[in-house]
């Protein structure tokens, strides 16, 4: 049975300097904008649930794309998506799962965890993340590939 999920890095947020709550910026509310509509209007993309770490940055990212892309079963916090999270708590879930799902969260996290998911290794960088970017992966045959990735950077203007 094919399974999608979507991994996406929260939208660019303010420095810790500027605002330590580290809410998006006027860039990063704009970009997961256009990235939110984009995956809605063009991509084959549904979504039963979308995590986020519970970090304001990945918070706002989530609820923009809920907003496009209607998930069956809402937000939901994890905080295993926090950077510095172990990534095979993900990977245990997701073996358990049929679902598809959107995690919104950050590096080094995503990383490790698509390294994993790809290669059995997380060490191993196969994804270059952008803020606001999703990368999907599917599952079939108990095997992840990339299908597709979209970065605010690509968009059509």
């Amino acid at each position: 049975m094919l399974m999608r999920l979507y991994l996406v890095q929260h939208a660019d947020a303010k420095r810790g300097e500027e605002d330590p709550s580290r809410p998006l910026s006027d860039k990063g509310w704009k970009d997961i904008r256009n990235v939110a509509e984009y995956a809605q209007k063009c991509l084959p993309m549904e979504a039963v649930r979308i995590f986020h770490s519970g970090k304001l940055r990945a918070k706002q990212t989530a609820e923009v794309l809920a907003e496009y892309l209607h998930a069956a079963k809402g937000v939901l916090v994890s905080k295993d998506l926090e950077p510095l999270a172990d990534p095979m708590i993900w990977k245990k879930r997701l073996d358990e799962t049929i679902e598809d799902d959107v995690l919104v969260g950050h590096l080094p996290h995503l990383q490790k965890l698509t390294g994993h998911l790809l290669t059995s290794n997380e060490n191993k960088q196969v994804v270059a993340f952008r803020n606001a970017g999703i990368v999907c992966l599917d599952r079939e045959s108990g095997y992840w590939t990339i299908q597709w990735i979209i970065t605010p950077e690509i968009l059509p203007r």
